[in-house]
């Protein structure tokens, strides 16, 4: 019974970094580049917010914005409560943000 073994044939010691440098080369410009870019459009819709609009928070509550502070801002929620939250914590602002697929 024969059997074959390949060997690679070493070329110069170049091509497994090369390698690598491609694989995360292609992992920044198709991962992490894009989701920069959408963290960036959220923290600047986050800045921008306005009274009256409608927002969605990370943990899940929906209320409209009543009062905007530097850090903060203040929704109302169905029942007629206001709650402090932070600006940070925006994740839907007008139906655009984190999780919702563009139109």
């Amino acid at each position: 019974m024969n059997t074959i073994l390949l060997q690679a044939q070493g070329g110069g010691g170049l091509g497994m970094p090369l390698m690598l440098l491609l694989v995360f080369g292609v992992m920044y410009f198709f991962m992490i580049r894009p989701q920069r870019k959408k963290e960036k459009e959220l923290a600047q819709k986050r800045e921008e917010v306005k009274k009256g609009d409608e927002v969605i928070t990370a943990g899940g509550i929906h209320g409209k914005i009543f009062e905007i502070a530097e850090d903060t801002v203040v929704i109302s929620v169905e029942s007629a409560a206001k709650i402090r939250i932070e600006k940070s914590s925006i994740a839907v602002i007008n139906g655009e943000g984190a999780g919702t697929p563009k139109k």
